[in-house]
């Protein structure tokens, strides 16, 4: 009987094991990737006709969804956002408090997780397997984050003002991080796929 018992809950134990351990990769690869967004916030150019600085913090969440897919990379970007309004200094040039939550640029913040899935969700459905599709499939997660960061200027400015400030000047350099990121795609894939193993 307890031989019995023994064997038939020794597989049970090695699934749970198992289970646990991924849970918890998954938990350390979803903080690592905060720390990552955080770290390409502070590579900040500070533009004097916009509240809107040059970084490469949506590269990075867009990198994120991409190599995390969508459900984990939506999860980085909100622990990402938490972690920002609650006081930890991620945001770009050191910024943090709740005050961003409504600052100019709060639009790109809170478009940051919907675009991490929508790039994870490309991702997921192989669009990475040639250059041409990732990078279609980043430009759509970017357009996310313009939409985010666009619609929120237009409350507190106007359309125009809001596309001229917040998207125009930010263009031409972000498909250039787009095309970066889909050649950096591959090794960054293979780096996740070894440490999730």
């Amino acid at each position: 009987m307890t031989t019995q018992t023994t064997a038939t809950t020794f597989p049970h134990a090695i699934v749970n094991h198992l289970v646990r351990g991924r849970a918890a990769a998954n938990v350390l690869l979803v903080i690592g990737a905060t720390l990552f967004i955080a770290l390409s916030a502070q590579i900040a150019i500070p533009l004097p006709f916009t509240p809107v600085p040059m970084t490469m913090q949506p590269l990075a969440v867009i990198l994120v969804g991409v190599v995390l897919g969508s459900n984990r990379g939506a999860a980085t970007a909100m622990l990402y956002l938490l972690e920002g309004f609650g006081g930890l200094p991620v945001f770009a040039q050191g910024h943090a408090g709740p005050a961003w939550a409504v600052a100019a640029t709060a639009g790109f913040l809170w478009s940051y997780p919907l675009a991490a899935w929508v790039a994870g969700r490309f991702s997921e459905l192989n669009w990475g397997a040639t250059a041409l599709r990732a990078i279609a499939g980043m430009l759509a997660a970017l357009g996310v984050i313009y939409l985010g960061g666009w619609s929120w200027l237009s409350i507190i400015t106007s359309p125009a003002v809001a596309f001229a400030t917040g998207v125009a000047p930010f263009v031409l350099a972000d498909i250039v991080k787009v095309a970066i990121g889909a050649a950096l795609l591959p090794y960054a894939q293979r780096l996740i796929g070894s440490i999730s193993k």
